[in-house]
């Protein structure tokens, strides 16, 4: 009886070893895979931080002209300064003649 106690206690430790065997086996090859789901955790919060920021530039550029907008907008520009500048001729022939018959009504007054 005691052979077989001893037997059982020495299988059992033999057993114990095998599995503290293991664990540690599992342990060491395990350590890499937290390592690389550390490494995966952290280029997931980047990857999440530059959507927000890509989102972010997306929206101000729906506010912005595009290429067309920004032609037309050149072409009514250049069509305002030619009218501005026909403006500002008329308005100086405008101020000639009032300057004439200003000079005529001083003159008129002055005899």
């Amino acid at each position: 009886m005691i052979l077989d106690l001893t037997a059982i206690a020495s299988f059992i430790a033999v057993a114990l070893s095998g599995l503290n065997l293991l664990a540690l086996i599992r342990n060491m090859l395990s350590s890499g895979e937290r390592k690389l789901d550390e490494r995966i955790t952290k280029v997931e919060g980047t990857l999440i931080e530059h959507d927000r920021r890509v989102q972010a530039v997306e929206g101000e550029l729906k506010h912005m002209p595009d290429k067309e907008t920004v032609q037309k907008l050149q072409l009514d520009m250049a069509e305002m300064k030619a009218q501005l500048t026909a403006m500002v001729k008329a308005t100086e022939a405008t101020e000639r003649a009032t300057r004439r018959v200003e000079d005529f009504l001083l003159k008129r007054g002055a005899d």
